[in-house]
């Protein structure tokens, strides 16, 4: 195969060869040579003309795999016809159901082994989702009288934190059964704080990426 002479799409390349190698063997046990041997020719510094490591690679098509969320989170937060509290608890299952989260738990590395990703998804976290989508949703509840706190900014961080990092198998690879006494017990909290915001489906959801994310290891 003649080297692809349209950079965007030796890009694309890459992504959908490293993105099927991750998800048949995992992060870990995928290489760059293993990339550079499905790409049909191109050559190795192909791959390194555009990406210095194989873990922006891996940022790379996790980015592609979550293209769309903050389009889905706008929409919700948008929405005239749900209450705070309401949106709140769309966006969280948004989230976890939206199409291709499962690819994204069988890609994974072990977020613990990768500190330059767990902190991205931290940054991500407390920078973009927190500030831009959560803490007006619970503004907005605030003033409708579905949700009742004095401290909005801090009530979106916790609350993202606690289920995108404590809650999430990637970092703490936790099994069913601490998984599962994680969850109630967010579950517990967040109703006691006035927000009943988890769902069992949230759990079963969960569970099938603990699962998906486990055989990849």
């Amino acid at each position: 195969m003649a080297r692809n002479k349209y950079p965007e799409e030796t890009v694309q390349l890459i992504l959908s060869t490293a993105a099927r190698l991750f998800v048949e063997k995992g992060y870990e046990h995928t290489s760059i040579q293993d990339i550079i041997n499905h790409l049909g020719g191109l050559s190795k510094g192909a791959i390194y003309h555009h990406f210095k490591s194989k873990e922006e690679i891996l940022i790379a098509v996790v980015d592609q795999m979550c293209a769309g969320i903050e389009e889905m989170m706008a929409e919700i937060c948008e929405n005239p016809n749900l209450t705070g509290k309401e949106k709140l608890r769309q966006m969280f299952w948004a989230s976890i159901n939206r199409p291709g989260q499962e690819k994204i738990f069988r890609t994974a590395p072990n977020f613990m082994d990768n500190s330059r990703l767990f902190i991205l998804m931290i940054q991500d976290v407390m920078q973009e989702i927190a500030p831009k989508f959560i803490q007006p949703v619970i503004e907005a509840g605030v003033q409708d009288g579905s949700i009742q706190t004095k401290y909005p900014q801090q009530f979106a961080e916790v609350s993202m934190l606690l289920t995108n990092i404590w809650l999430n198998p990637l970092i703490f690879q936790d099994n069913a059964e601490n998984l599962t006494n994680k969850f109630y017990f967010l579950k517990h909290m967040f109703q006691s704080l006035g927000v009943d915001m988890l769902e069992d489906e949230m759990l079963d959801k969960l569970l099938e990426f603990c699962t998906a994310y486990q055989k990849n290891q």
